[in-house]
């Protein structure tokens, strides 16, 4: 028989993996907030907007997939950050219903209010998305103000098990730097991805001629945010708890400490991030689109290291600043035995799931988009 522990590891697993794809799926936004840089002209918005465009279902879906799985496998977790954080996770949907708005609207017939309006519905997409989605998963690490008991699911009144400890709901996550830092290296990456994206699916003179100086310009403050970030959670104390009693403790250095006990791990985060570092340098130095490939990888890989140091060997998932007892790991924020083992069934069809997303990806970049394609397209966003 499968342990609870070993069910909570696997589904634990499967979220880093699709943190990290959802991270690189971000390209989308990044792409959104370079409309007007890597485009001059009104052609080159809507080719540009149309190149990206054709993935911005990919992202959405597996946003929601991210958020089910959490619901599902670690429910106390999704109880106490989106019903107590709420001001920042309704800023993030509200950021997504403008996209799908925008994309279904920018060219549609009676279009009262221009393409531009859906334009800026992007660009307010391509930036609020990823940095309040990197501030959000910052907290993972840096913590929020929440308490929780258990024992108020007896009560005659109050039976809510999770309460936040303030009325900012969230809002005061971007008091701490290290967030901040984390939001605005995903919106650097974001951005960096979406440039290379574009080469490799765009094929259009002018664009291409300014797909170098903008990955140097995004690039360079992407490594500086992030090494911020990493830098100051490896120096951070953590949350860590007992195995054998549940309790849980500060420890300091803890996620430095989880990287060099965990050496896969460390592999893991160095070779991410060596290959997104490639996927820029080989695309500044040679005449080649294929960056995406490399910084994409790297980029799934490295968010799947990140999420593996954060879930892995006792250490707390999200940890509680306003009483530490009440701090969420795996083992106590997850789902019963029946429930975790019943989805682990279902997830054996996660590799056809894939299979699928490559085979209708390679069917919509089969050949780079051009103005001729746009001209004659039926559907045009």
């Amino acid at each position: 028989m499968i342990s609870q522990l070993a069910l909570q590891q696997y589904w634990w697993i499967i979220l880093s993996l699709l943190a990290g794809i959802l991270v690189f799926l971000l390209f989308v936004q990044g792409g959104q907030t370079l409309i007007y840089t890597l485009g001059k002209t009104e052609k080159e918005h809507t080719l540009i907007i149309n190149a990206i465009g054709r993935k911005w279902e990919f992202t959405f879906t597996v946003l929601v997939v991210f958020g089910a799985g959490f619901f599902a496998s670690f429910p106390l977790f999704y109880s106490t950050s989106f019903g107590g954080a709420y001001w920042v996770w309704m800023a993030i949907l509200l950021c997504f219903v403008l996209q799908a708005f925008a994309y279904e609207s920018r060219n549609k017939a009676g279009n009262v209010y221009g393409p531009k309006t859906f334009e800026t519905f992007l660009l307010i997409n391509g930036i609020g998305a990823t940095v309040l989605l990197g501030t959000a998963v910052a907290t993972l690490f840096t913590g929020g103000n929440f308490i929780i008991r258990f024992d108020n699911i007896a009560a005659d009144q109050n039976f809510t098990i999770s309460r936040w400890t303030n009325a900012a709901h969230g809002l005061e996550a971007v008091l701490d730097l290290r967030n901040v830092a984390l939001g605005l290296a995903v919106f650097f990456l974001a951005r960096v991805l979406g440039v290379l994206y574009i080469a490799n699916a765009v094929d259009n003179t002018e664009i291409n001629s300014r797909i170098k100086k903008n990955l140097l310009v995004n690039a360079i403050p992407f490594v500086v945010f992030f090494l911020a970030f990493v830098i100051s959670i490896m120096l951070s104390q953590g949350t860590a708890y007992d195995p054998q009693t549940k309790m849980a403790f500060i420890e300091k250095f803890k996620y430095f400490h989880n990287l060099i006990q965990m050496p896969l791990v460390a592999v893991l985060f160095v070779a991410g991030v060596l290959l997104v570092l490639g996927g820029i340098a080989v695309t500044l130095l040679k005449e080649t689109d294929k960056g995406i490939w490399y910084a994409g990888t790297g980029t799934i890989v490295t968010v799947f290291a990140m999420f593996l140091l954060l879930g892995f060997n006792h250490t707390a998932i999200y940890p509680s600043l306003a009483d530490l007892q009440s701090s969420i790991t795996i083992e106590n924020g997850s789902s019963s035995h029946y429930t975790l083992l019943t989805m682990s069934y279902v997830s054996l069809f996660v590799p056809v799931v894939i299979a699928y997303i490559f085979y209708t990806w390679r069917a919509i970049n089969n050949n780079k988009m051009d103005s001729v394609e746009i001209e004659s397209e039926h559907h045009v966003y």
